[in-house]
């Protein structure tokens, strides 16, 4: 066995252990939020967030001092709803708790603590398992699906049906992530699905980020990964429209279980304002 492909097996057993700790963390408690408590779980921290002090801000401040609300995100889209629930925090003074996982894992830790305020899932698709749940949704940004591939681009591929010749291919897990579910949909519709598992080429990720990271240090020919989570030098997206009948839209779900009503009115107002949208806008989503 060469070192390269001692590497990608390496980095399968990864995505592996990943999965296993992911799925731990979505079954404990809510992960703490903002606090200073010195908790030693993940925290959404508020001293790097920037919110204005408006008028109607301060009279938030004082009403929401003591409230707090408990948020599902999907992992892939952490890095802008962090800054999004940490600008929150910051200008109305509810603490935010937010716990990142998988589609899947999120599902189970609703289902089964019927606990919870927000769901921000990665696709309208992912409510469904939970519709009992959901009191109600709003469209926040689009979700677009691309293939994403080395810098270098060994293989030369140019488009969806070039994954046919990958000896390795990274997608989510079909099972558990949206970004999964629509590359299984895209190989299949292309007729190359099939072909690529007789051949073990597919090897899947609990969560889209470490796709990109993984073409990045160059394991693996190449891969189906949201528009913003490929960020890091080392890997590009492809110039191509293969998957632009696969672009989903990222919902705000309200959960029947939300404890605090007046708290969540005022998140969902501020996830429609300018300044949160620009926050999706700099991680590179498109409104929906």
């Amino acid at each position: 066995m060469s070192s390269m492909q001692e590497r990608l097996y390496s980095r399968r057993d990864l995505f592996k252990l990943t999965g296993i700790i992911g799925a731990t963390v979505a079954s404990g408690v809510m992960l703490a939020g903002c606090s200073s408590s010195g908790s030693a779980s993940s925290a959404v921290s508020s001293t790097s967030a920037s919110a204005s002090a408006s008028g109607s801000s301060s009279a938030s401040a004082a009403s929401l001092g003591s409230s707090q609300l408990n948020i599902y995100c999907g992992a892939g889209m952490t890095d802008p709803f962090t800054e999004i629930a940490e600008a929150f925090e910051k200008s109305t003074g509810c603490k935010m708790n937010v716990t990142f996982a998988n589609a899947a894992q999120i599902q189970t830790q609703i289902k089964e603590t019927q606990e919870g305020d927000f769901f921000i899932a990665g696709s309208k698709e992912e409510l469904k398992p939970v519709e009992e749940s959901v009191k109600e949704s709003t469209d926040l940004v689009k979700h677009i699906p691309v293939i994403a591939v080395p810098t270098a681009n060994p293989k030369g591929i140019a488009g969806l049906s070039d994954l046919a010749n990958a000896d390795l291919l990274l997608i989510g897990d079909p099972e558990s992530t949206p970004i999964g579910k629509i590359a299984k949909k895209a190989l299949t519709d292309a007729g190359i699905w099939d072909g690529l598992q007789q051949k073990n080429a597919i090897s899947t990720t609990t969560t889209a980020p470490q796709i990109a990271t993984a073409l990045a240090n160059g394991e693996g020919d190449a891969g189906i990964v949201w528009k913003e989570n490929v960020k890091a030098d080392g890997a590009k997206i492809l110039d191509t429209k293969d998957l632009d009948s696969y672009v989903k839209v990222v919902p705000a779900a309200l959960l029947t279980s939300v404890g605090d009503q007046a708290a969540a009115k005022e998140f969902q107002n501020y996830l429609q304002t300018s300044e949160a949208q620009d926050v999706w806008k700099k991680f590179g989503y498109e409104l929906a």
